[in-house]
C-alpha cells in the first residue's frame, strides 16, 4: 500500500498532531486521494522500492488507513479506519 505521511504538510503541533493526522486520514479515505510527503527531494536507496508517495494521488479508492502517532514520553498509537463500503 502507499505510504504517506501528512505532517510533513503541516508541521508539528504537539498534543494536536495525532487528530490531526486521524482527520488527514479520513479526508483521504472518503475523498478518494492520497496526499504526498511533501519535501522529499531523493530517497535513501534503501527505500527505492518502497511506495512512498510524492506526488498526490487522485481517484484512489482507499478501503481503510492506518495512522500512526508517536508522541513525547512515550505516547504511541495506532489507527484503523475502514471504509463503511469496503
Amino acid at each position: 500500500p502507499p505510504i504517506s505521511a501528512t505532517k510533513s504538510l503541516t508541521g508539528h503541533s504537539l498534543g494536536a498532531t495525532g487528530v490531526q493526522e486521524a482527520i488527514y486520514s479520513l479526508l483521504m479515505m472518503n475523498n478518494g486521494f492520497i496526499c504526498e510527503s511533501a519535501h522529499i527531494e531523493e530517497l535513501d536507496p534503501v527505500f527505492a522500492d518502497m511506495p512512498i508517495v510524492r506526488k498526490r494521488i487522485d481517484n484512489a479508492k482507499i478501503g481503510a488507513v492506518l495512522s500512526n502517532s508517536f508522541g513525547f514520553g512515550g505516547t504511541n498509537a495506532t489507527l484503523v479506519f475502514k471504509h463503511v463500503d469496503a
